[in-house]
Order: structure tokens, then sequence, then C-alpha cells
């Protein structure tokens, strides 16, 4: 087969109309036994949306005061998880492929340090440093890519030396002060600290809510004129009514009762829309799926991998650049451990939990969001009960190697079924 051309659509294991744990919920039989699908890994979602109202309980009921779902401490938590789910949306297109990304946090700190140093410093305008701080991410995400792909040389052993190597960059761009504070009020800490009124919040929930049912009854229409199993009707109904719920809630019982719908998680929101989108939706997505799924199979199909490597790489450094953005608009300031910390761990660790297998072509983008949900709020829970450094580290890395264990299990039993 020539190289120009047109790749057949990719197999049906990898191609997923709007994700493959999407399509999985709609199955009948995931219905008619919930339990199995769970153990499973079918209702990947729900398990994750269950584990998530646990933690919360837990916290609330732990927490002096009853403070945690108040309505103050969960806009926090939105304004928390904004940049940490934002670098999780490219781990999750990392992880599609089976690859891994251990130098976002690096390239996040790096990137938001030359913008830092582009606007206080230099003078540029804010838009256009934050605009030459993604493309500087893109670039290096770009770099990594063409070396994974054209020098076979594994992912992990790339990200590991840029997470090394971006470091030292961002400690040599911020000189030897180590920190830069960025202006308050200013065009990048606007980011972090703008709120809308109450009245754009019903406006954008009601968007939310059109979007929710028109999105999901389109799908099954057309999936009923192309002679496909739209699903079944109950739990789409179910998934629908429950997603309007919690906007409902996330809007007036959350963000309208506090200060308003904050800018920077709705940034999140919205990239994980389009990424969700793309993923669902189009062929590049359609792509990435097939090559996580069977590289070799991919390639024999005609799919060019190499490119699509390349591209997820960039996107996904893009994004790291995006969500050190929206971290150093947060803090007001640049500094040395900016994205240091356990923030790579909460990035990578939120679609790990989610349900992103680890072995590439299986998951959601949404898992970023739940992820970062997830993550998020046992980082805030861990800050309220004033638990020291060491504990944190360890519980967070006890989730992640749970949910890793947990992958796999699912995956064998996933593998033993199709049998």
């Amino acid at each position: 087969m020539s190289e120009a051309t047109t790749p057949p659509p990719p197999p049906a294991a990898t191609a997923p109309g709007t994700g493959a744990a999407t399509e999985e919920l709609e199955r009948p039989d995931a219905l008619r036994n919930p339990l199995r699908a769970l153990r499973e890994g079918e209702l990947g979602e729900v398990r994750v949306l269950i584990a998530l109202a646990l933690i919360w309980i837990f916290f609330q009921i732990r927490v002096e005061g009853g403070i945690f779902l108040e309505a103050q401490n969960l806009t926090n938590l939105s304004l928390q998880i904004a940049a940490v789910g934002t670098v999780s949306i490219g781990i999750t297109l990392i992880l599609f492929l089976g690859e891994i990304d251990l130098s976002v946090g690096s390239v996040a700190g790096f990137c938001a340090a030359t913008m830092t140093v582009l606007s206080v410093k230099h003078g540029w305008s804010p838009l256009l440093a934050i605009g030459a701080a993604v493309a500087l991410g893109a670039l290096i995400g770009m770099l990594h890519g063409l070396v994974v792909t054209f020098f076979g040389i594994p992912s992990f052993v790339v990200t590991l030396a840029g997470l090394i190597g971006w470091q030292g960059a961002q400690l040599k761009v911020l000189g030897e002060t180590g920190t830069i504070n960025l202006p308050f009020p200013g065009r990048i800490t606007d980011i972090a600290f703008t709120f809308y009124s109450d009245t754009v919040g019903i406006v954008l929930a009601l968007i939310g809510i059109a979007l929710v049912w028109g999105t999901g009854l389109n799908t099954r229409r057309k999936r009923s004129a192309a002679g496909l199993d739209p699903g079944d009707f109950r739990l789409f109904l179910l998934k629908s009514v429950a997603v309007t719920a919690a906007i409902l809630w996330a809007v007036f019982g959350v963000f309208n009762a506090n200060r308003g719908v904050p800018l920077a998680p709705l940034i999140l929101l919205v990239l994980v829309i389009v990424f969700a989108f793309t993923m669902g939706r189009s062929r590049f997505g359609r792509l990435v799926y097939a090559v996580g799924g069977n590289e070799e199979a991919a390639r024999r199909a005609g799919i060019k991998t190499k490119r699509v490597k390349v591209a997820v790489f960039t996107l996904a450094s893009a994004l790291a650049a995006a969500g050190g953005v929206l971290l150093a608009s947060r803090l007001q300031a640049v500094g040395q451990d900016t994205a240091g910390g356990d923030f790579l761990l909460l990035a990578i660790a939120g679609p790990v939990v989610a349900g992103v297998s680890l072995f590439g072509g299986r998951g959601t983008i949404w898992a970023a969001l739940l992820g970062a949900l997830v993550m998020g709020s046992i980082s805030n829970g861990m800050d309220l009960l004033e638990l020291d450094s060491p504990t944190k580290f360890m519980i967070t890395g006890g989730v992640l190697l749970a949910a890793v264990v947990l992958d796999a299990a699912t995956s064998r039993k996933r593998a033993t079924a199709s049998r």
C-alpha cells in the first residue's frame, strides 16, 4: 500500500464512536448486570463517581466543622484542579497511545517561567506572553515525539530526561532571584480570579443542559439511521438526568452560592469538551485509538503511526504549558518549585484513577476531569486535615498504585470475558 493511500477505518476495537468507555456504557447488559459491568471495567465512569462520592463523604465527616462540602471550599477545589486537570488532558492523550510523559510538570514550570519573564521583565503583552509559552510547550512536545519515534527510544527515558532538563531550564530562566511575582490585578492573574455573575451562571447551565440532551439524542438518531444499536434508552435517560442534576447543583448549589462561576475551571471544562469531541468524533481521534490499541496493525492498515505519536506528544506539552499558565495565575508568581512537588504525580494519577488504561487504546478524555476531581479532592481534604507532606505523598502514591492494580485486574477480566 502506498504512503498516499487513505487508510481504512481502524478496527472495531479501536474505533470508539464517542470513546470506548462511552460505547460500553450504552451496552444493554451493563444495565441488567451492573455489578459484573463494574468488575470488568465497563462502567468506569460510574465507578469513579462512586469513589468520588465516598471520598467527599469521608472528608465531610472527618474535617472539623464539616466545611469540606461548603460552597466556598468546593469553589476553591475547582480552582485548584484547573491547572492539574489541563495537564491531565495531555497525559490522557499520551496514555491512549500506551506511552508515558514524565516531563509535563517540568514543561509546565519552564513555560510558566518563560511567560512570566517575557511579561514582567521584557514588557510583552500578557496575551502574547501566554501564546509564546504555549507555543514553546508545543515545540518541546514535538522534540520529545520526534526523539521517541525516529530513534526508537522509550518515551519513559526521553521524558525522564526532559523532566530533569526542563527543570534546569526553568531555574535558568528565573535567574538568581528564583521567584518572579506577577502583577495583581493583571491580565494573567485575572484568569484565576475572575468570577462571573449569577446570570451568566444560569445561562451557562442552560447551555450545558441543552448540549447534554442535544448531543445525546442526536447520537442516538445517527446510530439508528445507520442501522446501529443506539443503546439502552433507559441508560441514556439515567445518564442525562444525572448530568443535568450535577450541572444544576454545581451552578446553583456551589458557584452561585459563593462567588459565581470561576473562569479557570471553565477553561478546563471547555478544553475537556473540545478534546472529548476530537477523540470521539474526528478521524484524528480514531487514529490515536488505533495506534494505542495495536500499533503494528495500525501501521499495516496504512496509518502513519509516527506522525500520530508526534502530534500527540506536541499536544500534551502544549496542554502542559497551558496548565503552567493557569497555575502561575492562581499562585500570582512563578518560582523554582512551581509545578513541582506532587504536581506531576497528581497529573498522571488522575486519568489512571479514572480508568484510562496504561496499556493504550482505551478510555475517554472525561477521565482527565474526573481524575482531577478525585485526586484534587484527596489533596484538598488532606490539607484541611492538616496532614504532613510525607503522609500526603504516601497516601497519594497508594491511591495511584491501587488504580494501576485495578486497571491490570479489569484488563485481565475483560480479556477472559471476550474469549
